[in-house]
């Protein structure tokens, strides 16, 4: 940092950068490597001005490792996987960077060296299939283009590659330890030398258990609660739902069903402005055309009554109180260009279906008969998360006041 500051020569950019900069906060982390992929989130979230790499806009990419006798790792977007169908396999991800995700696997190549040349097993070997790939030279390649690993050695390896991306590096040291023990006991020497190796990579990688993945519990950059949580929700719609960057949060709507076995039901619609709640933009949809247990029907009834009073002001951003039924509801009968996401609890996990917005053409209804959803269990100390919960608590509040009312006056009816 403080080279920054000795007033040597720095591009225009750099130079841009310390002048206008007002305080400098730091946070310690356990390795390197949770480091690196911290700051390649946090970058990727605030898109701060002076950062060039980590910024782009291009879809998700992910993982994936063939089903095959010596499996590939391949590096796709959503629109790859989309548009080609991979059969079996292992995918991981999404990571929301290319240079992040890049990282990663020039680190942990060396502990779980693969080879990404399609290899045609046993003897229907041609003399092409026997060159070595340029990784093998690298010791990148365990020799699987060459013949020289068998497949089940190979796919042993794989796994393991897989659990220590899932963040499960115990295990892998476990499995490891127990191989090396079984290698020398044969004496096998030489495997064994690559086991200790690998071991010995591991510990110098991930001196701590850390879960390597891709959605992190990143440190909030401001102090402003409310913001940091627009800030992370921005980010998780535009990985989930292909939002565009610029795409407004200011005006988030949350509802929720509220009522006992059908009678005096109430639907609630609470409004915050920039992240915080704005009790004069509430409304309420009483419910009378149902008298049974049909909170499906209710939601859309609410929808339907939201969409004709257009003049409150049109919604960034839709928050449905429930799982994928009354988000499927929802979705059937809006007409307008606005996302629609959920959250269920027990644990709380955000539900956001599979479509890139605007999907709306025409003002028909969303089709959700195929509809296939991103599940979402993020860490209690997210802010979009906790955002989300704030909508949802207050829309439940606001509607169970409303039902309470009812019912009371129904009494005394």
């Amino acid at each position: 940092m403080r080279s920054y500051a000795r007033g040597m020569r720095h591009s225009h950019r750099i130079a841009q950068l310390v002048s206008t900069a007002q305080k400098i906060e730091h946070k310690v982390l356990e390795s390197e490597l949770q480091a690196l992929l911290i700051e390649a989130e946090l970058i990727r979230t605030y898109q701060p001005q002076y950062n060039i790499l980590l910024k782009d806009d291009k879809t998700p990419l992910y993982l994936y490792i063939t089903k095959e006798d010596f499996p590939r790792i391949l590096q796709l977007r959503k629109k790859e996987l989309v548009k080609q169908k991979y059969v079996g396999g292992t995918l991981l991800g999404p990571f929301p960077s290319a240079y992040q995700l890049k990282e990663v696997l020039k680190i942990i190549r060396p502990i779980f060296p693969w080879c990404n040349k399609l290899v045609t097993p046993g003897p229907q070997r041609s003399p092409q299939d026997q060159k070595p790939c340029f990784y093998y030279h690298l010791d990148l390649c365990p020799g699987a283009c060459i013949g020289a690993v068998s497949a089940e050695e190979y796919q042993a390896n794989i796994k393991n590659l897989v659990l220590f991306l899932r963040g499960k590096s115990r295990e892998v040291t476990t499995r490891l330890k127990t191989e090396l023990a079984y290698q020398v006991t044969l004496e096998a020497f030489e495997k064994a030398a690559k086991l200790r190796d690998a071991l010995a990579h591991i510990e110098n990688v991930v001196d701590k258990p850390y879960r390597l993945k891709p959605n992190l519990t990143l440190p909030a950059l401001t102090a402003n609660e409310a913001k940091d949580g627009i800030v992370f929700l921005k980010q998780m719609l535009s990985t989930y739902l292909a939002l565009p960057k610029q795409h407004p949060l200011r005006r988030i709507e949350g509802y929720d069903v509220s009522n006992s076995s059908g009678t005096n039901a109430s639907v609630a619609l609470v409004t915050f402005i920039d992240g915080t709640a704005e009790p004069s933009e509430y409304r309420l949809f009483n419910i009378r055309t149902l008298n049974t247990p049909n909170d499906y029907q209710m939601m859309k009834e609410a929808v339907i009554r939201r969409q004709n009073n257009l003049e409150w002001g049109r919604p960034d951003l839709l928050v449905i109180d429930g799982g994928k039924g009354q988000l499927r509801a929802a979705l059937s009968v809006w007409q307008q260009p606005t996302p629609i996401i959920s959250i269920a609890k027990n644990p709380d996990r955000i539900i956001i279906p599979k479509l890139s917005w605007p999907v709306v053409s025409h003002n028909l209804p969303i089709s959700t008969k195929k509809l296939e959803y991103h599940i979402l269990e993020l860490p209690a100390t997210h802010p979009g998360l906790v955002l989300i919960q704030k909508i949802r608590n207050e829309a439940h509040r606001f509607s169970k006041k409303q039902h309470t009312k009812r019912r009371t006056n129904s009494m005394f009816e």
